[in-house]
């Protein structure tokens, strides 16, 4: 049974699901579709959509002297944007970056990131964004299996990597930004573009001369593997332009399932968007950045999320979107000054990429009545949102995380790929256009998980008749932590690693803002003593800081394991309720 949280309009949805797609999507429509092959495999694609980042680059750069990039003090609009990036651009093909080859992005959310990834990616070469909050060893990793010839990172990146960049053999440059002091033997980004106050005097660059096209490799964006070590999701051009026209197509179904009329853009307001996500990430990348730049939307950046700051932003910005993860939203709804700050230019909440409580859109909408709640299911390997819904259908529909959109398809399979019916609960299978051509350096993985262009998320899930889809469990060892994905495994082998541990298991606690916090259940080795903050510790040294546990509960007896030998995981989760 369906349960709504908030009133509906009276004879709301005027037009079925089916129908508010079939009138969105045709002939002469801005969401129209086409039919492509991709490698053999049909797909349906957004037609008047940019085909490549290219493309998108130049939609961004149409904008001109709109703010486009804020960051503190600093502001930078589309055109001077534009230019950072083709001058960079320039700079990089000096120092040899050629098509195919990988430039490693290695830093927090400034205005240097987008420039960087733009820069990139107009040379036909692959952007390799790294894990900001990853340790030394993690971010060694992650150059040396992707090959990338050059980093370009801010300067805490580079403390931080001092210590691995010999243990880099591909590696011949890094390019860091806002050092304090000079580094040895590394190229200072501000010789090449100036500070970002500079940037406005850098002069006309051409777009580089390249044949770019929509199945090139464009980025390859990590994301934990069940190995220990991330997996490289390889992202093509087509793959990373779909989120631009998903966003204003999930808008615009909104008001035909209400039975009014699309509105059109007015030119004389611009859109300003609170980013707290990383870059780094495929929300913060592809449905944020991407669409943000080809929209004319202002990102205001923040270095991390704090609800106060926030809201001072949301007052001084005037923004209209916010979000990213639930923790965001959470926190503004029941901030106790939120009365203190004008946020009532707020026109939509939406996030993804972690739990969250089918309350929360109540909150919202009790908070902000006039506000559009919006939730979403994708992931790095669908290059951000397949799934999403917003308004009415989320109100209706709190538990579910929408429908797919128009160019993909969602399926419930079993084990051997077999079909299950409506209702049923299986593994979500995806497939569409923006599904990643596969993973970099792993042919196994790609084997085992993509067949016939559909992609095994590993999430259990079922669909209803309408095609709404309700994430269920993860079938995947893994938790979400705001927004982060911790594969257990990676973790409970850094705790075995400890001379006093001979065995460990992580489970993920329910936490209401963040979706669900890391706790682990540790057997100690006969003799042998530690305490909860040595063991906190010694993961800390090895892996970043959101994948440390919160909680380390010690058992005298063997971990309860099943015939198979695998951690029963639901009677770890019992231990922290007793």
């Amino acid at each position: 049974m369906t349960v709504h949280y908030a009133p509906l309009p009276p004879g709301w949805p005027a037009v079925s699901l089916a129908d508010a797609h079939a009138r969105l999507t045709a002939p002469g429509s801005p969401f129209e579709l086409e039919e492509i092959v991709v490698n053999g495999i049909k797909h349906k694609i957004w037609k008047n959509g940019p085909r490549t980042l290219v493309d998108l680059f130049k939609n961004g750069r149409a904008h001109g002297g709109k703010e486009f990039l804020v960051h503190e003090t600093e502001r930078v609009t589309f055109d001077v944007f534009a230019r950072a990036a083709l001058t960079l651009a320039a700079g990089l093909s000096e120092r040899g970056i050629r098509k195919g080859d990988r430039v490693a992005i290695v830093m927090r959310n400034l205005p240097e990131w987008p420039v960087s990834f733009f820069a990139v990616t107009l040379l036909g070469a692959i952007a390799t964004p790294l894990n900001a909050w990853w340790t030394a060893d993690e971010l060694q990793f992650g150059l040396t299996d992707s090959g990338a010839k050059i980093a370009i990172v801010d300067a805490e990146r580079y403390e931080r990597m001092k210590p691995i960049l010999a243990q880099c053999p591909a590696l011949e440059r890094v390019i860091a930004t806002r050092l304090s002091a000079p580094g040895d033997g590394i190229v200072r980004l501000e010789d090449l573009l100036g500070s970002v106050a500079d940037w406005a005097t850098l002069p006309e660059q051409p777009l580089p001369e390249l044949d770019i096209r929509p199945e090139d490799p464009a980025a390859i964006l990590y994301t934990s593997g069940t190995t220990g070590r991330p997996k490289g999701a390889l992202q093509t051009h087509r793959n990373s332009t779909c989120n631009v026209t998903i966003t204003p197509f999930v808008a615009a179904r909104a008001f035909v399932r209400r039975g009014e009329p699309v509105p059109a853009p007015d030119p004389n307001v611009q859109r300003s968007n609170l980013i707290s996500v990383p870059f780094f990430h495929t929300t913060g990348c592809h449905a944020i950045l991407c669409p943000s730049l080809n929209a004319g939307v202002k990102l205001v950046m923040m270095r991390r999320w704090d609800a106060e700051l926030g809201m001072k932003l949301i007052e001084r910005e005037r923004i209209t979107s916010c979000g990213g993860v639930p923790t965001v939203a959470w926190q503004i709804v029941e901030h106790p000054d939120r009365d203190k700050y004008d946020l009532s230019s707020l026109e939509a909440i939406s996030y993804g990429g972690a739990p969250a409580a089918s309350e929360l859109v109540k909150r919202i909408k009790d908070v902000f009545p006039k506000s559009a709640p919006g939730l979403g299911w994708g992931m790095t390997e669908t290059t951000a949102a397949v799934a999403t819904h917003n308004g009415e259908d989320y109100v209706n529909r709190p538990e579910s995380t929408g429908p797919a959109v128009p160019i993909n398809e969602l399926a419930i399979v079993d084990d051997n790929w077999n079909r299950l019916p409506a209702g049923a609960i299986g593994e979500l299978i995806v497939k569409g256009p923006n599904v990643i051509a596969g993973y970099w350096n792993r042919p196994e993985a790609n084997a085992t998980l993509f067949r016939d262009g559909w992609f095994r998320t590993g999430d259990l899930a079922k669909l209803d008749d309408e095609g709404f889809l309700t994430i269920v469990d993860r079938k995947k060892d893994m938790l979400i932590r705001g927004g982060e994905n911790i594969y257990c495994i990676e973790v409970e082998d850094v705790l075995q690693q400890h001379d006093a541990v001979m065995d460990a298991g992580l489970v993920g606690l329910p936490h209401k803002t963040l979706g669900e916090e890391p706790a682990a259940v540790v057997m100690l080795k006969p003799g042998h003593d530690v305490s909860e903050e040595e063991l906190k510790a010694h993961v800390r040294a090895n892996l970043a800081p959101f994948k440390v546990p919160v909680k380390i509960l010690f058992l005298h007896e063997p971990l309860p394991r099943n015939a198979n030998g695998k951690i029963m995981k639901p009677e770890l989760k019992r231990l922290f309720s007793l």
